[in-house]
């Protein structure tokens, strides 16, 4: 039944590589059950609610991308998305939470139909290769920017004080920290235990590395042991199921052109984030083809109709847009090629809601020396980008340098769109771009000028 709904054999794959690649996923991203309620409860969101709104929602979308699509991917409430809800729909524009989570319905249902038009896939088949490479590496190395913010080796300090003696944010910037910390010395050892496990070609090395690296924090002081003492039953999701307020985004005082330039940014960011994860991750593992005439795969499509299905569903849940996670990386590099590592990672998340204490004693740092490592084997792809091309060169780079510097995968997909546009329109060239590329191009600006007056 197993082989006959997965097709292992197919994948060149086997049921403990895909349970285990689920569990090593599951255990790099399980931060986020923690901080998105954290995040959304700034905006007097019920706490508790939000906590089983986030794991339902990952587990139903992780579930259908495993059973739908047949592909490794892990679906969450997306980081960068929550911080826009809470701090720029609530609390700079003013919406209500209710509010918020109608424009994040409204913003899934606009990715399905853009799904099931086509229209995700055609923006990929319209992406030159030299810029899927690049999207690869930049990925790769968002993925190890976001291990190495994780483990406190680089921290972010003030460089000086400004003559009014107040640090201004300008002057933060990223340094190499005091190996002082039980926390930097746990990461320390981590990226050591990782390094000689991944050299060592040892099978389920990222798993056994976060493992041992979480059993090393516990005489740390870094590792607490699980607490079961405060555990209590499921809290109700009611304070946030279907609490949508639709009606409240005509009367609302920021206005109508905001809701809608609001609900623009979120499916942007949405789709982008979606596109980039695919293609960076799927292009590196083989899991999604391209054929000679450009065409996406079956089982691409199904994912993302599978990943726009799963917004829709967390804002009804009552929580902010759920995204397929960058981290699904750590399964795949495990050799999760299948659904099955996605519904293993899904029956994870639905164990949480009891065993929460257990999952809370894993220390990001135990994870972070698995995200470092990742990037390393996303770089060969920098190989078949054509340097000497400044054609190519100048919209690669920044796609590559813009995804860990902006923190968003999005940010770099923009930056490489308009300067491709660019140069290519200076040297009289800008017929061989694609018009997708075009369209798209030119709501990014829309984009950037919408932030930039408001």
């Amino acid at each position: 039944m197993i082989e006959k709904i997965f097709k292992l054999k197919e994948n060149n794959t086997t049921i403990s590589t895909e349970i285990i690649a689920g569990l090593t996923t599951f255990m790099a991203m399980s931060y986020i059950i923690f901080i998105n309620p954290s995040v959304l409860a700034e905006t007097g969101m019920d706490y508790n609610s939000v906590y089983v709104a986030t794991i339902l929602a990952s587990a139903i979308g992780t579930l259908i991308m495993g059973l739908v699509a047949n592909v490794p991917y892990v679906q969450s409430a997306g980081i960068g998305l929550n911080a826009l809800f809470t701090y720029t729909l609530c609390g700079t524009f003013g919406f209500t939470w209710q509010q918020s989570l109608a424009m994040v319905f409204i913003c899934g249902i606009i990715n399905v139909l853009v799904t099931v038009t086509s229209i995700r896939g055609k923006v990929i088949k319209a992406m030159p290769e030299f810029m899927q490479n690049a999207i690869t590496v930049g990925i790769g190395l968002f993925i190890t920017y976001i291990g190495i913010k994780s483990s406190g080796i680089i921290n972010f300090s003030v460089s000086e004080v400004a003559a009014d003696g107040i640090a201004h944010a300008g002057n933060v910037v990223p340094q190499l920290a005091v190996f002082n910390s039980p926390e930097v010395i746990l990461a320390l050892i981590g990226l050591a235990i990782t390094g000689i496990l991944v050299s060592k070609k040892v099978k389920n090395s990222y798993l056994i590395s976060i493992v041992l690296t979480a059993l090393i924090g516990i005489p740390l002081g870094v590792t607490s042991l699980p607490d079961f003492s405060s555990a209590t039953l499921i809290p109700s999701i009611a304070p946030t199921f279907m609490k949508l307020d639709f009606a409240g985004l005509f009367t609302a005082e920021a206005g109508l052109i905001v809701v809608i330039m609001s609900i623009f940014t979120l499916t942007i960011s949405d789709l982008f984030d979606t596109i980039g994860t695919f293609v960076g991750t799927g292009k590196k593992a083989g899991i999604f083809k391209v054929d000679e005439n450009g065409n996406v795969s079956k089982n691409l499509e199904r994912a993302m109709v599978c990943d726009s299905i799963a917004t829709t569903t967390g804002a009804l849940l009552g929580t902010s847009n759920v995204v397929t996670y960058v981290e699904s990386s750590v399964g795949i590099e495990a050799g999760g090629r299948t659904g099955l590592t996605a519904v293993s990672a899904a029956i994870c998340f639905l164990l949480s809601l009891f065993l929460a204490p257990i999952v809370a004693c894993v220390p990001t740092v135990a994870t972070a020396p698995v995200l470092m490592f990742i990037g390393i084997s996303m770089m060969e792809n920098v190989m078949k980008i054509d340097w000497k091309d400044a054609l190519v060169a100048i919209p690669a780079f920044f796609i590559i340098i813009m995804m860990p510097l902006s923190y968003s995968i999005t940010t770099g997909i923009q930056f490489g769109f308009v300067l491709y546009i660019l140069v290519n329109l200076v040297n009289g060239k800008g017929k061989q771009v694609s018009p997708m590329i075009y369209v798209f191009t030119l709501l990014f600006l829309v984009d950037f000028v919408y932030r930039a007056i408001c």
